[in-house]
């Protein structure tokens, strides 16, 4: 029985990793749920499953959430530091980090502190600070499982492989709802057109980032660090039909992938159930559905956010960090339509030119940097409102 702390509850990766729990009762009990500012899922989600603790990070929100659950046998905690400090509870063995940004940063790293297990779903831990996280594992002898799909097929590739070089991985990537557009057709695409995945179900900001290809970069540079990879070995392929999540290649030359249909209940399944693959009654896939899986090469020209990744990968130090910040930024300010679908690459590689460049950053570097980036993306998105 695996005792969990779910970060992020309320969103899709936590409702999803939810009734994972809800169906496997025999393997895990829920311990922690936490949420931002969605108070009222957050206590229905309280009220069915009875958690030890509750964290809403808004604090704002805490009298209603107080209330709401007066008569419940669950500890309420509010504020950012709360969320850090329950995931030191002696009663959580894994922690399952499903905040959206860089504000999963700290409690992922309170967590690895504690000694807790990581169910990674916060891509952004290890694009802002892969290398501190990484030793931070190491040193406190936690180990961290993929959630997202296409890390998580690399990791199943990988069991039973341990010990054998990686010549390569392909992580594929569906292209998204624009995929074969041109510059010119992406110039006037809207806020609605680009919310709609053609495979998966999602969060509005990771959707956003699939359809600009920034998702695809953010997770070329969490593998590099989920697997010890250089720069070199990662390769992405645009694979439509999102049933091949990724592949390895070995040093004899064989691939191995791993397939499925879309669906994140699978790998978030996967990461928490780790070793065991527990029974479920997911959809199977049948190849008769899927007669022809295509590939094709990413079109790094137009969606420019997977070659600005690439370059951040490439320069390092907390050059992924400023990506990051910029870019969630950039998001949010297209969500809100203040700035076009292809102004998001130009903030953030304006940010990138600008911000300042640290080679070897401490924590507090990266603290400093995303500050640093998100006002200047900030100052640069007034720029072009007041051009409108």
């Amino acid at each position: 029985m695996k005792r969990i702390a779910i970060l992020g509850s309320t969103g899709s990766i936590g409702t999803q990793a939810l009734d994972v729990i809800e169906a496997n009762p025999e393997s895990f009990e829920l311990e922690v749920i936490t949420a931002n500012n969605n108070a009222e899922l957050l206590i229905t989600q309280a009220l069915k499953f009875k958690p030890n603790a509750v964290v809403i990070a808004n604090e704002a929100y805490y009298e209603q959430v107080r209330e709401a659950l007066q008569q419940e046998d669950i500890k309420i905690y509010a504020g950012a530091n709360a969320l850090c400090a329950v995931v030191e509870m002696g009663t959580v063995d894994m922690v399952l980090t499903a905040m959206m940004g860089y504000a999963g940063l700290q409690p992922t790293i309170r967590a690895i502190k504690a000694g807790k297990q990581i169910a990674l779903a916060n891509k952004e831990t290890l694009v802002v600070a892969g290398q501190l996280i990484t030793e931070l594992a190491k040193e406190y002898g936690v180990n961290i499982y993929p959630v997202d799909s296409e890390h998580s097929a690399i990791f199943q590739c990988l069991v039973g492989e341990f010990h054998n070089p990686i010549e390569k991985i392909i992580l594929t990537a569906s292209g998204g709802p624009f995929r074969g557009r041109t510059v010119d057709e992406l110039i006037l695409v809207t806020k609605a057109q680009a919310l709609k995945h053609p495979n998966w179900d999602m969060g509005a900001k990771i959707t956003i980032d699939s359809a600009s290809l920034m998702n695809k970069g953010l997770e070329v540079i969490e593998a590099k660090w989920l697997f010890g990879l250089t720069n070199e070995q990662i390769e992405v392929v645009v694979h439509p039909q999102s049933i091949i999540h990724s592949l390895v290649q070995f040093e004899d030359g064989s691939l191995k992938a791993q397939l499925g249909l879309p669906d994140m209940k699978l790998p978030i399944q996967y990461a928490l159930g780790y070793p065991n693959r527990l029974k479920s009654d997911f959809p199977r896939f049948n190849f008769m559905d899927y007669p022809q899986l295509t590939f094709e090469q990413p079109d790094l020209k137009t969606f420019r956010n997977l070659q600005l990744a690439f370059d951040a990968m490439a320069k390092g130090g907390n050059m992924p960090c400023i990506l990051n910040a910029a870019n969630e930024i950039a998001v949010s300010a297209f969500l809100r339509d203040e700035v076009g679908f292809l102004q998001m690459p130009e903030i953030i590689e304006s940010c990138m030119a600008k911000v300042t460049y640290i080679a070897n950053p401490s924590y507090d570097d990266y603290v400093l940097t995303d500050s640093e980036t998100r006002a200047k993306a900030s100052e640069l998105i007034h720029k072009i409102q007041s051009k409108v």
